[in-house]
């Protein structure tokens, strides 16, 4: 059975391949599914993007549609970046990507102090069918710290400046099977996954040729 991982981020494919196996499942992503438009992600949370790009994909496709809609809340910035963590440099006219997105998150903590930069990595995931209904939505988070400057060259995103304090590192220098153990990531798609064991029926519609 084949099912659809809705993103056009080759890092979040890796991670969810890793994560749900395929011992059920094969997971195709958007690479070859042919060229589609992406979707404006116009939610205010991330539970209302994941089910937008799932709805979306799974109707382009006609088949079922995995989504993720994930980011970094920062208390000290009222949970920003939130959903717009990929966005933030680009929003605030300080370049774009991974890099650019961290260095902005830097200059606007600058003068925070140490024990108030709490913040914590959320991930939504929703799947829907191939006429875009959401069958099945779950969300986790895990803890953290914003530290001064980066560490580690693993992950991507932020991961270089999130602090899992009770490991004493970062997500980026976590080995995969660390990360997954204990990120948002792998704890909502291990939900999802035993979900989906749960309820979908054993033989799900396959992608067209």
């Amino acid at each position: 059975m084949r099912l659809l991982i809705a993103t056009a981020n080759r890092n979040k494919v890796r991670e969810f391949r890793e994560i749900l196996g395929n011992d059920r499942y094969a997971w195709i992503d958007l690479a070859d599914g042919g060229e589609i438009a992406p979707v404006e992600e116009t939610g205010k949370t991330f539970r209302e993007n994941a089910c937008l790009k799932a709805r979306y994909y799974a109707k382009k496709l006609g088949a079922w549609a995995l989504a993720d809609d994930s980011g970094l809340a920062v208390d000290a910035l009222g949970g920003n970046p939130g959903v717009l963590s990929a966005r933030w440099a680009q929003i605030h006219a300080s370049g774009a990507g991974d890099a650019a997105n961290n260095a902005t998150l830097l200059r606007q903590l600058d003068r925070v102090p140490d024990d108030q930069r709490a913040a914590r990595f959320v991930c939504s995931l929703a799947l829907a069918d191939p006429e875009g209904r959401i069958a099945i939505t779950t969300q986790d988070s895990v803890q953290g710290m914003i530290l001064r400057q980066s560490r580690g060259s693993n992950g991507f995103g932020y991961d270089p400046l999130f602090l899992i304090e009770k490991l004493a590192r970062t997500t980026a220098e976590l080995a995969p099977e660390q990360k997954h153990a204990i990120s948002h990531r792998g704890k909502a798609l291990r939900r999802l996954r035993g979900l989906m064991d749960e309820h979908l029926p054993a033989h799900l519609p396959t992608l067209p040729d």
